[in-house]
């Protein structure tokens, strides 16, 4: 199977400069960024986890098969690539796998963070779910906790949630992005917490909407609206040509996590 957001042949991504450090407090190490191109034409990268010495995360490969997922039930999403590369980071050559992805806003339209939006145009008292539901993006809501439910996503915290305001005053949900800290991020490079890791652990998140807990989410919004179901033979199409990239525990990991999540899902 043929895999376009993939580039499997090594690039050469050394001139790229990573200067934005990103921190995250759901794990210890620094995510960094880079970007080429202006407005609606720029092209962000994302490298995994770095911890001062070596890249020691899945993340890039998490946002792929998150991407992928969302692809496959027909959920609005920013897509990602997954890159074979070598950069530059401390003055110092390294391969590594990356993801690259476009801007998701036209010309003149500007983003704001959901908690700013809510702050700034929320009814007084309101929850953020509320005002979202005022505004029409309950369906899209719903959708987002479904797939931090099967990916069993960390971190959705006020500003992976973003408002997209057009000139014209109108406002939208941006597609749902950076989900990099899903799966069993916390445990890249240890192979045995990896396998040992129950597909329906309950798992503490910095949800910004609903409660802190992706399973008490669930079990309040389901039934979530879809066009498909997941399916066994969607695997094949979740993992292609990943085989390279992650080893085949990390893989056959993520899937146990999203085939028995999806089946208590659909067990509500």
């Amino acid at each position: 199977m043929r895999s376009y957001d993939i580039v499997q042949k090594e690039q050469d991504l050394t001139t790229l400069e990573w200067g934005e450090r990103v921190n995250s407090s759901g794990t210890a190490g620094t995510y960094l960024k880079a970007r080429t191109g202006h407005g609606a034409r720029a092209i962000y990268y994302k490298l995994p986890r770095y911890n001062g010495i070596e890249f020691d995360g899945h993340e890039c490969i998490n946002e792929l098969v998150a991407a992928r997922l969302m692809r496959l039930l027909e959920i609005d999403h920013l897509e990602y690539r997954l890159i074979h590369a070598r950069v530059v980071v401390d003055g110092r050559e390294r391969e590594v796998w990356l993801n690259s992805s476009k801007n998701f806003r036209k010309s003149r339209e500007r983003k704001l963070s959901l908690s700013a939006y809510v702050s700034l145009y929320g009814e007084q008292g309101a929850s953020p779910y509320e005002v979202c539901r005022a505004h029409g993006w309950e369906g899209q809501i719903k959708q987002m906790m479904l797939v931090d439910y099967l990916i069993a996503n960390r971190d959705r915290h006020g500003s992976n949630i973003e408002v997209i305001l057009s000139p014209d005053g109108s406002a939208r949900l941006a597609p749902i992005f950076d989900n990099g800290l899903s799966f069993v991020a916390p445990f890249a490079g240890q192979r045995d917490a990896i396998e040992a890791f129950d597909p329906l652990r309950r798992v503490a998140t910095t949800n910004y909407i609903g409660s802190r807990f992706l399973e008490d989410n669930l079990r309040d919004i389901a039934p979530v609206e879809l066009t498909h179901e997941l399916k066994l033979e969607d695997r094949a199409a979740l993992f292609a040509g990943l085989e390279h990239a992650a080893p085949d525990y990390l893989l056959e990991k993520m899937w146990e996590i999203v085939r028995e999540r999806w089946s208590y899902y659909a067990a509500l």
